[in-house]
């Protein structure tokens, strides 16, 4: 073994504690960058040269340390939990948003609530009842009828506008996955590359990693790491990314709460191929959209609205052509209903006149209420437009609910798997400080070994022969 020999060794633990005094510098200074995952300098000892025969030295030592690479601190299976509790926290959360404002818009139960003017509106018959000639009785049934109509509308209409924006939110959602999605494609590429020509791809597999994240709470994808360092990323199975190569979605169905076919989500290359979506961000929003008969929230609110539309007006127009006017005429229907598309929206009231009000039963004089009385009670009925809406808002309440308390859960597991990931994957100050003086002490002992080889040398060099003359 050559007396040199020892230079060369020291060098190498000079340039092992410099390169890990690099990467605690790196990790340091990405200390608040999100999605930074903490390295790690791989170095493994450089063995002795075999020798045998004649010239054989016997035992010798290694030839100092060899940097094997910079590898990240992270857990694939960790990450994996990232993403799933992502997803799944994105879809309750959207739900629960959807729910929470429009249970808000319902205003139950207040005297802003549709249930609270109904009460009124059947209290406003019980009061014409006791003071059928009394012109002031007879204008506020006119007026609250009327009123009644355009609460009714305008819930409806309050529903659509939420679902056309909830439908907007979705279209959005879908413009980011196929941008994360392209974004993850060229880092694929990018990456494969790197490891090919044996550099470090640690950064850009951190910005992909915050990608698929992205998509995983977007739109619930999963994602599987591959052999060549790629990320497929699937949505219902289907690769949205694999490779260097990405598809994109497109958002399909009706543009209106009462209009077909469903709202759903398609390959944009084969637009006639649906896709099943059912997490994230993107699967509530789908929730939130779907038609009535399949469990969409806000079309079974505005269903309701017409139920409770052509209930009122089915109930008060049968009981009100029973009837008859102070002049004696057969009342006539007291609301209208349009012949096709939103009964609440077309509700009208029909009688516009106090004159044309049917208050008294058939035969029993102009000053009879019989009547408007039967009228007042329709109220307390099992099927009055009254039962149908306290129905739905019972129902409704306890949904949002439900979904509200698996927000919070979902959100809750997300939090814990985001925090078993940082625990592994995040930089520590006090350790990456203790790793620094860790490798500036090993700097400085490489550097005192190559001093005294340098010494050792130079005396065998300069002073051969000359010691002790």
């Amino acid at each position: 073994m050559s007396t040199f020999s020892g230079l060369t060794t020291a060098a190498s633990g000079l340039a092992a504690a410099r390169r890990g005094m690099d990467v605690v510098g790196q990790n340091i200074a990405n200390q608040k960058t999100e999605g930074y995952t903490r390295q790690r300098v791989e170095t493994s000892s450089i063995a002795a040269v075999a020798q045998t025969g004649r010239f054989s030295m016997g035992a010798l030592p290694g030839h100092g340390v060899s940097i094997d690479g910079v590898s990240r601190l992270g857990d694939a299976l960790l990450d994996a939990r990232v993403r799933d509790t992502l997803g799944a926290s994105g879809y309750w959360a959207t739900r629960a948003l959807a729910a929470t404002t429009a249970e808000s818009a319902l205003a139950e139960p207040t005297d802003k609530g549709l249930a609270n003017r109904l009460t009124n509106f059947w209290a406003g018959w019980q009061d014409l009842a006791n003071t059928p000639d009394s012109g002031a009785a007879a204008a506020s049934i006119l007026e609250s009828a009327k009123e009644l109509a355009a609460h009714i509308s305008g819930g409806y209409r309050t529903v659509a506008a939420q679902w056309t924006a909830a439908r907007g939110t979705a279209e959005r959602t879908v413009s980011q996955v196929n941008a994360a999605a392209d974004q993850i494609a060229v880092l694929n590429g990018e990456i494969r590359e790197a490891l090919a020509s044996g550099r470090s791809a640690n950064e850009l597999t951190d910005r992909r990693n915050l990608l698929a994240e992205d998509v995983a709470r977007l739109a619930g994808a999963t994602a599987t790491l591959e052999t060549d360092g790629t990320l497929t990323v699937r949505l219902g199975g289907n690769a949205l990314v694999a490779g260097g190569d990405a598809r994109h979605l497109a958002l399909t169905g009706s543009a209106t709460i009462d209009g077909a076919p469903r709202v759903g989500v398609a390959w944009e290359s084969v637009p006639d191929l649906p896709l099943v979506v059912d997490g994230g961000e993107l699967g509530g929003s789908l929730a939130v959209l779907a038609p009535a008969a399949d469990g969409g929230m806000l079309a079974q609110l505005a269903a309701t609205y017409d139920r409770v539309a052509t209930a009122l007006a089915e109930s008060l127009n049968a009981q009100h052509r029973a009837g008859v006017t102070a002049s004696g005429q057969p009342g006539g229907d007291f609301f209208t209903l349009p012949a096709t598309g939103s009964a609440a929206l077309g509700l009208e009231a029909a009688v516009t006149t106090a004159a044309e009000l049917a208050l008294a039963a058939p035969g029993a004089g102009s000053k009879d209420a019989t009547n408007a009385d039967l009228i007042s009670q329709i109220g307390q009925r099992a099927t009055s437009p009254d039962a149908l809406w306290t129905d739905q808002v019972t129902r409704f309440g306890v949904a949002t609910a439900a979904d509200v308390q698996r927000a919070k859960v979902s959100d809750a597991a997300a939090v814990g798997a985001v925090g078993a990931q940082q625990s592994v994957a995040a930089v520590d100050g006090d350790e990456e400080t203790i790793s620094l003086l860790t490798y500036q002490t090993a700097y400085q002992a490489a550097a005192r070994v190559l001093t005294a080889v340098d010494e050792a040398l130079d005396v065998l060099i300069n002073r051969t022969g000359v010691v002790g003359r």
